[in-house]
């Protein structure tokens, strides 16, 4: 057993398993439900988990849990660990980054794994391509999606994607030891993708522009009001010019198709 892949019930993490096990790389799949079919109980918040999990292990798949982390760098050096792939964001790269509920349990991670003895390589996407399915209920409903700041732009990548991103970057010691922004083919507005997914559809989908107060009410009981804050002032900014999108290959999945755009950097600028 050499990898461990936490987040178990996650849509990277169940991709990323299917990767490995389509080609024989022996894993195993960590999981905070103990309910998880195939997989060991390893909760990123309760360090008594992380010693069973590790065991044998040299290289983790590892979701951002700030809780944690120094409890599970220190158990991970100990079991012998070489190498740790973090799902992080890009929203650590934005000015204030510490000040941000989008951001700042990334970097806390991100900074705990650069201090440490652990070869680290970080992979940074900006959103995913599934933060759609928040607007099934109005699809299904046919009533119109009410959008804040329908004008803004994000850079959203599919989930499989970035399972064929950190295969490659478990898989391939050239790539590894560096911080990778990815994002998805094209910067798109929310509106452009609600048109997309019209088209997909074969109907129109209607959209209501509303304040941000009226969104953040509607939001309130689900979405904590501090990261319904920090959404809404990210859309703001987002409103005035396209995501940056890179086009640098660095990593190129493997299926067919439209992948990820990644841009490489030092491992030492990871924080």
């Amino acid at each position: 057993m050499s990898i461990l892949v936490t987040g178990g019930r996650g849509a990277v993490a169940r991709g990323l398993g299917g990767l490995l096990a389509a080609r024989g790389i022996p894993y195993r799949l960590g999981s905070r439900e103990r309910d998880t079919p195939g997989a060991v109980h390893c909760d990123l918040t309760d360090p008594a988990t992380y010693p069973g999990a590790l065991a044998g292990i040299r290289s983790v798949f590892l979701y951002a849990e700030a809780s944690g982390i120094e409890a599970f760098v220190e158990e991970a050096v100990t079991a012998g660990v070489e190498h740790v792939v973090l799902l992080s964001s890009s929203s650590v790269l934005a000015p204030h980054a510490a000040d941000s509920p989008l951001s700042a349990s990334h970097l806390v991670v991100e900074q705990a794994l650069s201090a440490s003895p652990l070869r680290t390589t970080v992979l940074r996407p900006g959103s995913f391509a599934s933060n759609a399915r928040g607007w099934a209920w109005s699809l299904k409903s046919g009533r119109p999606v009410r959008l804040p700041y329908p004008g803004a732009y994000c850079d959203p990548v599919h989930e499989a994607d970035l399972a064929e991103s950190a295969l490659a970057v478990l898989t391939d010691p050239a790539l590894s030891g560096r911080a990778y922004t990815l994002t998805g083919p094209q910067s798109l507005t929310f509106a452009a993708q609600i048109s997309i997914l019209g088209e997909v559809l074969g109907r129109s989908i209607p959209f209501e522009a509303v304040s941000a107060e009226q969104w953040k009410a509607e939001v309130d009981g689900y979405v904590p009001g501090p990261y319904a804050d920090a959404l809404l002032e990210f859309w703001a900014s987002r409103s005035r010019s396209p995501a940056p999108s890179s086009s640098s290959p660095a990593i190129r999945p493997a299926r067919s198709g439209p992948g990820p755009r990644t841009t490489p950097t030092s491992s030492r600028d990871a924080t």
